[in-house]
């Protein structure tokens, strides 16, 4: 896949852009080093998957309900860590867990969840709507037709986000 693609208003194209753009940012903050702790690269990881989280939302702009959620989700954190920083404690109330331990967590549930009510339920649409609600941004609000409608776009932009990345990490590793 070639990032210059043939519509340079395609989706792939506007995410690639903004993309790069966040890139360029991010490394001109600080630039990776060989002596980098566990905790600068996490703190790398996040700065890329946030970047990459709302340059895909603003490439959709503001069609989407998926797009308009992730938007606010990322822009209330982004205040919450800056009055932390000043000292102030944010009205919204945080709770904080490590990736892994979180990780775990919706493991454990999803298991547990999904025997107990798909024996229960006979395979209904009803848990399979609210496992999609969870992982859709902003589908706790949708109709089920929105909902699946939203999901799949959501996954066509996460499909595009994964080969624009995984193209500019060949790029990168041909240097």
């Amino acid at each position: 896949m070639d990032l210059q693609t043939s519509n340079p208003n395609s989706l792939k194209s506007r995410f690639a852009t903004r993309f790069l753009r966040a890139l360029n940012q991010i490394n001109a903050r600080k630039p990776i080093s060989s002596s980098s702790s566990p905790g600068e690269i996490f703190q790398r990881y996040r700065r890329i998957k946030v970047a990459a989280d709302m340059s895909m939302a603003y490439s959709v702009r503001s069609r989407r309900t998926w797009s308009r959620a992730t938007l606010w989700r990322l822009r209330t954190r982004s205040r919450r860590r800056r009055l932390a920083s000043l000292g102030r404690r944010s009205s919204v109330k945080t709770r904080t867990t490590t990736a892994a331990s979180h990780l775990a967590a919706v493991v454990v549930e999803k298991t547990s969840h999904g025997k107990e009510n798909k024996e229960d339920d006979g395979g209904g649409v009803g848990v399979e709507a609210e496992e999609l609600r969870e992982l859709v941004p902003g589908g706790e609000s949708m109709d089920l037709c929105n909902l699946l409608d939203e999901t799949a776009h959501y996954i066509k932009c996460l499909t595009t986000q994964v080969q624009v990345m995984r193209t500019i990490a060949n790029l990168y590793s041909l240097e």
